[in-house]
């Protein structure tokens, strides 16, 4: 079981909800992931979540492969990320783990071993159950798999999908274009979720952007669905700009190659939170010219340190009134050399008020983000007895 360890609340004030008392106060979760914490856009959330939400439950604990543990046999590429694989769930570990945190409900957030375990588990215990869909990884299967491997990955993920949703008491998206996708899978009722910080991102003090746009940046896998081509392709037309390219994924080698005559482009590799954070305050603006984007949180922790983010229009954070402030939307098929080139030409006064509209909005998001989280967990969450696994 996680302990009560400091979050954000306790260095931009108190826990968020102590006014009132926190509805989940006396509610203890599990979550049940298939993706490492911090790997992806996924295990991130969920990462950013708990550093908060521990404060606001009375305990908290996410089932999740261990970084350093060893694939078994029967381990699967996930769609959209081949250097992390579906593994079967150590089951020892984890009874051991459920029987000392005895949860009132369980939150399966991914659709392979994990979070069918949690399931599992849900029903043998009379848990209260829920699941969320943050990715639609048959999109991503359609991008990455043959055609035999396609079939037989969609199959399995529509079906067990439909068996997550089905089985939820609601089923939690952070996009509410997801919403008729799950509601077409079975689920009984649906949430559209805010997205959280990790605590380092409101912790330091923000810098003042820099008096015009010098430096642009990327952050993320660097993977098809990223279109971090098209950002090489405005680097060759725009030499008098700097582009910082950050992440590591199947297509870096592809991309330093074609980038290698180009002066004004460097590759950073993979960023801890810290390194993303000195990227992000000697930046002037973020891109995020995605194909496929079911939120964009690195566009969110852009604007947590006062830096505006130009996105593309299918990208989920655009769901967020309070974000559009500090917002670029990048439409379909629009070029995105132009777009920079339009943007690098805006006024000094531009950059100083975005950095203002970022970061309150960010903050404000994040705050949402966790009462939301509180409530909903309170909401579903069963407070009575629970039998043995």
């Amino acid at each position: 079981m996680e302990p009560k360890t400091e979050s954000i609340n306790s260095i931009i004030g108190s826990p968020i909800s102590q006014r009132g008392g926190s509805p989940a106060g006396r509610v203890r979760v599990a979550f049940f992931s298939d993706s490492l914490p911090e790997r992806n856009g996924t295990g991130a959330y969920y990462h950013d979540l708990a550093a908060q939400l521990t404060a606001e439950v009375d305990a908290l604990e996410i089932f999740q492969p261990s970084a350093r543990g060893k694939h078994s046999r029967l381990s699967l590429p996930m769609p959209g990320d081949p250097m992390q694989r579906l593994v079967t769930p150590n089951l020892i570990r984890i009874r051991k783990g459920f029987k000392a945190l005895k949860p009132q409900i369980i939150v399966a957030i991914t659709p392979g071993p994990f979070g069918l375990l949690g399931l599992i588990i849900a029903k043998l215990t009379g848990t209260r159950f829920i699941s969320a869909f943050h990715t639609d990884f048959e999109q991503l299967a359609r991008i990455y798999f043959n055609p035999f491997s396609r079939t037989f990955a969609n199959g399995y993920l529509r079906t067990a999908n439909r068996i997550l949703c089905k089985s939820s008491q609601a089923v939690l998206v952070n996009n509410s274009k997801l919403k008729d996708d799950v509601i077409a899978l079975g689920a009984p009722g649906v949430e559209v979720m805010g997205t959280p910080l990790q605590p380092a991102f409101l912790q330091k003090p923000v810098t003042p952007p820099p008096a015009r746009v010098n430096r642009i940046c990327f952050a993320g896998r660097l993977a098809a669905e990223k279109n971090v081509d098209q950002i090489i392709q405005a680097a060759r037309e725009l030499p008098s700009l700097e582009f910082v390219i950050g992440g590591d994924g199947p297509l870096r080698k592809s991309l330093e190659e074609s980038a290698k005559d180009l002066q004004n482009v460097r590759f950073t590799g993979w960023l801890s939170r810290e390194q993303l954070i000195e990227i992000l305050d000697t930046s002037s603006l973020l891109l995020l010219p995605s194909k496929l984007e079911t939120f964009g949180s690195v566009a969110l922790e852009a604007m947590a340190r006062g830096r505006p983010a130009l996105v593309s229009a299918n990208a989920g954070i655009h769901d967020w009134p309070q974000l559009q402030g500090g917002l670029f939307t990048l439409e379909p098929e629009q070029d995105l050399t132009l777009a920079i080139r339009d943007l690098a030409e805006r006024p000094e006064a531009i950059w100083q008020q975005k950095a203002s509209i970022c970061r309150a909005a960010a903050e404000e998001l994040n705050r949402q983000t966790i009462l939301q989280w509180a409530g909903i967990l309170a909401k579903y969450a069963n407070i009575g007895s629970h039998k043995e696994t």
